[in-house]
């Protein structure tokens, strides 16, 4: 037994000191690579979904919302407000799943622009370090963009809009008596008092909620108007998501 091991022991050694068998040939390079861009696209395809999914079911939330707060005259105002809050949310998980979308998206271009393209139309000017970039990417991956960036994008593109149907439906809930009692005939509110007494959530005083959804308009609309930053992908071209 111990001789069939001394034996095996030798074979073993040498199949782990094997070198890694590497492309070595142009060929054999090129085609490499295009299996490892059909993945890379494969994986940011699915992050793609992710984010398309989260803004969908943001849209369903914000449809049904006002679907319910403004189609039922003795529905709460809350409703909207709470649909303010479940939208807040889904920005978030859509803003972490757009970080990792944006790691596959740079990968790719970076294929695309410095390969795909040079080989379409040379330019002379264009810089040979993307496989190296891409590289270091794979060695160690990291985040391109800030959580906070990537709020910014997604606020600006998508959500923006949302938060801004939710805000017209509850000012047009708290401001309209028609839309608070049944049968009521007035179409506007008669005074301030009224609007303050209508924006009471529980036990908080009606101007309290007010100048809160406020303040956090404020905050939102700040939030999204600050500049871009014309980094990475961004300084090339226009479309972007």
């Amino acid at each position: 037994m111990e001789a069939e091991q001394d034996r095996m022991r030798p074979a073993r050694e040498e199949e782990g000191e094997r070198p890694l068998l590497l492309p070595t040939t142009p060929g054999e390079i090129t085609n490499t690579l295009s299996h490892y861009y059909r993945g890379e696209l494969g994986r940011m395809t699915s992050w793609r979904d992710r984010i398309d999914r989260t803004s969908n079911w943001a849209i369903t939330v914000v449809a049904a919302l006002l679907s319910v707060s403004l189609s039922t005259p003795t529905s709460h105002h809350g409703v909207l407000l709470f649909g303010i809050m479940l939208v807040t949310l889904l920005l978030m998980i859509e803003a972490r799943r757009y970080r990792f979308f944006d790691i596959y998206r740079a990968r790719i271009r970076q294929i695309e622009r410095n390969y795909f393209a040079q080989i379409l139309a040379p330019d002379a000017a264009a810089r040979g370090e993307w496989a190296t970039v891409i590289a270091n990417s794979l060695r160690k991956p990291r985040f391109l963009l800030s959580y906070h960036e990537a709020m910014h994008r997604r606020l600006k593109r998508n959500y923006g809009w949302m938060y801004f149907i939710l805000f017209l439906a509850w000012c047009l809930k708290i401001t309209t008596p028609k839309l608070q009692t049944e049968g009521m005939p007035a179409l506007q509110a008669q005074s301030w008092t009224y609007v303050i007494d209508n924006a009471v959530l529980g036990p908080v005083p009606g101007l309290a909620v007010i100048i809160g959804v406020v303040v956090f308009y404020l905050g939102i609309l700040v939030f999204a108007l600050r500049p871009d930053r014309d980094e990475g992908e961004f300084g090339h071209g226009e479309a972007h998501v």
